[in-house]
């Protein structure tokens, strides 16, 4: 088995995606090849074919493999549920709840977990392409890490390390991390990747050679910037996507503090017929045909934060002008009259008052459900359409409402609920719009005929091979190299 740690100067410089890319070229090689991340934080997450939770971004360099996604893949996976504190997913279930002084000492068990998953790969694979997390240079973590070098060292496993140069201070970005390893870190480094680069590059040549010099590491290649490129996020929000010609349809989403699988609104960011905007702090719910309520890791908070920026009043306000509103998973709990939490899992136990839009209540429990769906959406006057996509949440939601379902299941449960008057939408599901037939019956319910649904499986196949070819332009004929040393 031959590995490859991908590491970077900052978070979100690259690293995922370059993990991605390397999967599918070495797969189209014919490698037996699987992504794996030691320790993930996110709250965009993916649910496995053996029944446990990923970040979703191994779930795609899974996909980008060949491979189902996997528990093994990202066998330590922390949810934040304040900027203190977070859920500890153990090979896909949740271990603990623990604040980051908790868990600095519990890394020690983490540690073995991670182990466990990465013998159990090393015995299946080929190769294995191995993502660190935000940053080596993060000396105050250096002692128990199990993300960056501290992994890489109890591995022994090469490391690259990738910056992004369109953010701007790249190669001080590459000698200042340098200066932050240790010898036998510095020593584990073969190599630098520069990452979305755009322009001339005989004018970054000088720089480059600088750096070689400077640093001692060759750079192996350098990456250009692809204008267009959408494939999940990890776990930051995308930005606003232009479109040329004129949208038929507004949507807005809040941008809770603690969203979470944001990703399930990509479809309508890429759509050119769908105006998409996210809603954040100090902003004002616009004008729009539908909005969306999205996931979120606390959802009492989410919700008191929500009222704090008089999104309450202008929801209501919305409903009464005819426009529609969709609440997925958290949302879908905030639709409700109440939210009970004795437990205290995402937060002091207590209740809090729901929108009060539909007819149900949600008390959260101990235990998460964690499966894949298929079944069919219900839209009221006869219309239906296929759903597939998938249910993470540790809330039980009963009344009344339910009785009118948003979708029957193909495991014969009903989920979510679709108020009587037709314009509230409330699921469980996850990935809601990503299915091609869901999405125009979803966009057809909240006002507009759609000419051509957005395929998010085709257009993330697409990047995954324009991605890959990129790549492997750049850096040949060091992966050559690679796979024959």
């Amino acid at each position: 088995m031959k590995a490859l740690m991908i590491q970077g100067c900052t978070s979100d410089a690259g690293k995922s995606v370059l993990v991605a890319a390397l999967c599918r070229i070495l797969a189209r090689r014919g490698v037996k090849v699987a992504p794996f991340k030691p320790q993930n934080m996110a709250l965009n997450s993916a649910v496995t074919v053996d029944g446990g939770e990923i970040g979703r971004a191994q779930a795609l360099q899974a996909q980008a493999a060949g491979l189902e996604a996997r528990t093994d893949f990202n066998p330590v996976l922390l949810k934040p549920s304040s900027d203190r504190r977070a859920q500890v997913i153990l090979h896909g279930k949740v271990a603990a709840d623990l604040d980051a002084r908790a868990y600095h000492d519990y890394k020690r068990v983490a540690m073995a977990a991670v182990l466990e998953s990465w013998r159990r790969l090393a015995a299946e694979f080929e190769f294995i392409v191995v993502e660190g997390a935000g940053s080596p240079a993060e000396v105050n973590l250096r002692d128990r890490d199990i993300a960056n070098m501290g992994f890489a060292e109890a591995t022994d496993i090469p490391v690259w390390l990738v910056g992004d140069i369109d953010r701007g201070g790249v190669l001080a970005h590459m000698v200042g991390t340098l200066e932050c390893l240790s010898a036998s870190e510095r020593a584990r480094l073969t190599g630098l990747v520069i990452n979305k680069f755009r322009g001339d590059i005989g004018l970054l040549q000088p720089g480059l050679d600088w750096l070689e010099k400077r640093t001692g590491k060759p750079v192996l290649g350098v990456l250009p910037y692809l204008h267009g490129l959408f494939l999940d996020a990890e776990d930051a929000l995308e930005r606003h996507v232009e479109h040329s010609g004129e949208a038929r349809l507004a949507v807005a989403a809040l941008a809770f503090p603690r969203i979470s699988n944001a990703t399930d609104l990509d479809p309508l960011r890429l759509a050119a017929e769908v105006d998409f905007r996210w809603v954040g702090p100090g902003q004002a719910l616009p004008p729009c045909d539908l909005v969306v309520l999205p996931g979120s890791k606390a959802v009492q908070a989410d919700l008191a934060w929500l009222r704090e920026h008089g999104h309450e009043a202008a929801l209501k306000r919305h409903l009464r002008y005819g426009g529609k509103l969709i609440g997925i998973c958290g949302g879908f709990q905030m639709l409700g009259r109440a939210i009970h939490d004795p437990l205290g899992l995402e937060g002091p136990p207590g209740s809090m008052a729901g929108l009060g839009l539909i007819d149900c209540e949600t008390t959260l429990a101990m235990e998460k459900q964690l499966r894949n769906v298929s079944g069919r959406l219900k839209l009221g006057a006869g219309r239906t359409a296929p759903l597939a996509g998938y249910e993470i949440h540790m809330g039980v939601t009963t009344g009344p409402a339910l009785a009118q379902p948003a979708a029957v299941l193909d495991d014969g449960r009903s989920d979510g609920a679709l108020s009587a008057d037709g314009q509230i939408l409330g699921t469980y599901c996850h990935g809601l719009f990503d299915h091609p037939a869901a999405f125009s019956a979803l966009l057809g319910w909240a006002g507009a005929d759609i000419d051509q649904a957005v395929d998010r499986a085709a257009r993330r196949e697409a990047d995954f091979e324009r991605l890959a070819d990129a790549v492997e332009e750049a850096l040949e004929p060091r992966l050559s190299a690679m796979l024959t040393a």
